[in-house]
């Protein structure tokens, strides 16, 4: 596709605006863009970087409850504080998500959307926490048949609850 403004280049350049509800599309080269750039500095933030990026995860979203920082709160393994990770962007330790958990939980309910890893476990190395996460997953469906009164099927969940604890010593 040519450039829109001189019709010569390929154009490598997208950009959509929509003003008073138009949509306008246009297809630039790196050159004509780089000369209409004035136009579209609302889109380019030029002082963009990843710790400003976090910075905004890390405050609290609206109607969401904030853990208050507890005052001196720090890892007593390596003495990172909360507001080091704010500056930073990183843990200092693996222990600093036990002692931070009350501020940490909901920077990772917001980027991750849980605090608890659901996400697929190895089937070579994952053997113990596949069992755990299977008997957690029956012990629910042991909860639900109860309430439906379905004492056939409860009995037999709870079996297979006890000889998944068995696997799990």
């Amino acid at each position: 596709m040519l450039c829109e403004h001189c019709h010569e280049n390929q154009a490598n350049v997208h950009i959509t605006q929509v003003v008073n509800g138009k949509r306008i599309d246009l297809n630039l080269c790196e050159s004509c863009y780089q000369k209409e750039a004035g136009k579209f500095s609302v889109l380019v933030q030029q002082d963009f970087n990843f710790h400003n990026l976090l910075a905004g995860l890390l405050l609290p979203g609206a109607g969401e409850a904030q853990e208050p920082a507890a005052p001196g709160a720090q890892c007593r393994e390596c003495g990172q504080t909360y507001a080091d990770f704010g500056k930073l962007g990183q843990l200092g330790c693996a222990k600093c998500y036990e002692y931070l958990t009350g501020q940490l939980e909901h920077v990772l309910r917001r980027i991750h959307g849980n605090t608890a890893h659901v996400g697929k476990v190895p089937r070579r190395t994952g053997g113990l926490v596949r069992v755990r996460k299977e008997v957690v997953l029956l012990r629910n469906r042991l909860q639900d048949a109860i309430a439906r009164e379905a004492y056939e099927e409860a009995a037999s969940l709870r079996d297979e609850i006890h000889l998944r604890e068995q696997e799990l010593g």
